[in-house]
């Protein structure tokens, strides 16, 4: 099935699978939530409307695409240790979900918050043509920002990398420039690089599926929030060290994107 490749880098980004309350987590990879979030949001959809069928793209929806995620770095975890409500006089402050205020001794409500720093993940994003040549002109002229998860995490660019594209895992495997945390050793020829994958590979066809996530978003309206469930398979794949895109990676990415624009 053709797709494009997306590229999300950002000094901070967050996907979180069980984010509610004071707690908000993220999981160690892209989520589908926030990726079929991000194209929604590039289209200018509202979140009531995230989930319907467009009727520019023959009324496929979203659901329809599919994901391969490579881990080029896995970037580390980041806690925000998050106080709201803070040093308001009472009655100006925070509210129970009741309506009356919180008591003047508990004003302030503190959370913590998970990130991803310093990552970069490239993913295969792959689905009917129609519906692939609508989101990469939508991301390249998106209606709202996009955002990794949260509205502070600003990716990087270039998000777009290529597309269409009859062949985009493959491109992962073998083409596409390679954003380590550091330069892979020079007597090796290859490196091991994770991929997520949202069906059994083909060249792994033992393996059980890695574990199951409930991001797959059914219903994005605030007050009726809710997500499905999916088993993901995480494979280590040796890449070949020619990959390696040195800092910095841009003039690489650069590069490899101008292979698809005319003389």
């Amino acid at each position: 099935m053709n797709g494009f490749l997306l590229r999300l880098s950002a000094p901070l980004m967050s996907f979180g699978e069980h984010a509610a309350f004071h707690y908000r987590d993220t999981l160690p990879f892209p989520t589908r939530s926030a990726l079929i979030g991000l194209f929604a949001a590039a289209d200018g959809r509202s979140r009531e409307e995230a989930l319907t069928p467009d009727p520019d793209t023959h009324k496929i929806p979203y659901t329809d695409l599919g994901f391969t995620v490579r881990i080029d770095r896995p970037g580390h975890r980041h806690t925000d240790y998050h106080t709201v409500g803070g040093g308001r006089l009472h009655k100006q402050g925070l509210r129970t979900s009741a309506g009356d205020y919180r008591p003047q001794n508990k004003s302030t409500l503190i959370s913590r918050r998970v990130y991803l720093a310093d990552a970069v993940f490239t993913l295969a994003v792959q689905g009917p043509d129609p519906l692939l040549e609508h989101l990469i002109q939508r991301l390249e002229q998106p209606a709202f920002a996009p955002y990794l998860g949260r509205r502070a995490c600003i990716p990087d660019e270039p998000l777009v990398l290529r597309g269409p594209h009859p062949d985009p895992v493959g491109e992962l495997m073998h083409h596409l420039p390679l954003s380590l945390a550091a330069p892979p050793p020079p007597d090796q020829t290859t490196v091991p690089v994770d991929f997520i994958w949202e069906r059994q590979p083909d060249h792994v066809p033992a393996a059980p599926s890695h574990r199951e996530v409930a991001d797959v978003p059914t219903d994005f309206t605030p007050t009726r929030r809710s997500h499905a469930t999916r088993h993901i398979w995480r494979t280590t794949e040796p890449l070949h060290t020619a990959l390696y895109a040195p800092p910095p990676a841009l003039t690489a990415l650069a590069t490899y994107i101008d292979q698809d624009t005319p003389l």
